[in-house]
């Protein structure tokens, strides 16, 4: 499948998403949320993959924002189905059935803040930056930024974040939880791999139904998908390799 704004590479069971618009910064704009929704849907649908990780091109920003020439043009109805769009991929990176990473490599602002807080987990460079502008343009967040932030951080910590437009350095965003991890440029993507290769390497079932128990949000949603891994072949086989002292060789069904 071509894609115009966006990198698509699969090797060794992950797939790497590049959002490539490094002269905008790697700003969203309608051709980019719908390139992301066919490259996550592939993802998704695609058996062979276990984790995605999530980047932006060049070494500024990892998305800057949504493209704000393309805002300044849209009347009421087409900005609520611009966000509509934004949140339904923001929902499928959070719903994948597999981890995606975000390997942060420069400016997190705006959408691309969004887009990051989506992934399951977020690493980040040392230079790396992280706010909600929204705003300091009159506007708020689109993509879910009034929700999950609130959720990561605290509903004051993101409040202040919100209603002030703040930007904040990858060390304050790892301290306040925004951020799983801070690395060196030099590293990212080796240690985003490194994290996907450990989560590859245990049972996809338990993967899927551990992040369907987590988005569930209920103890009766966890039983539920406990009792399930018990009707698989990963749970049978990685329960006897642990019986017979051997690594599991999970096929995840």
């Amino acid at each position: 499948m071509g894609y115009d704004t966006i990198k698509v590479e699969t090797r060794d069971g992950i797939t790497v998403v590049t959002v490539s618009r490094p002269d905008k910064l790697n700003a969203l704009n309608e051709q980019v949320i719908d390139e992301l929704t066919k490259a996550f849907l592939a993802v998704r649908d695609d058996a062979s993959v276990r984790a995605a990780i999530l980047t932006g091109a060049g070494e500024k920003a990892f998305i800057a924002g949504a493209d704000i020439a393309v805002l300044a043009t849209c009347g009421p109805v087409a900005a609520r189905e611009n966000s509509l769009k934004g949140q339904a991929l923001t929902l499928l990176l959070e719903n994948l059935g597999k981890p995606v990473i975000a390997a942060i490599n420069g400016f997190a602002l705006g959408g691309g803040c969004e887009m990051a807080m989506a992934c399951t987990l977020r690493v980040a460079v040392e230079g790396a930056k992280f706010g909600q502008p929204e705003v300091k343009l009159g506007l708020i967040c689109g993509y879910g930024g009034t929700q999950r932030l609130p959720q990561l951080v605290g509903r004051g910590r993101a409040l202040e974040l919100l209603l002030t437009g703040d930007m904040i350095d990858a060390a304050e965003a790892h301290r306040i939880g925004l951020v799983n991890k801070v690395v060196k440029k030099e590293t990212l993507l080796a240690d985003c791999e490194a994290i996907a290769k450990k989560i590859a390497a245990v049972g996809p079932v338990a993967v899927k139904f551990t992040l369907d128990a987590v988005g569930a949000g209920s103890l009766d949603a966890e039983a539920t998908y406990f009792g399930l891994c018990f009707a698989t072949q990963d749970m049978k086989e990685g329960t006897a390799a642990f019986l017979e002292k051997r690594p599991a060789k999970f096929q995840g069904r």
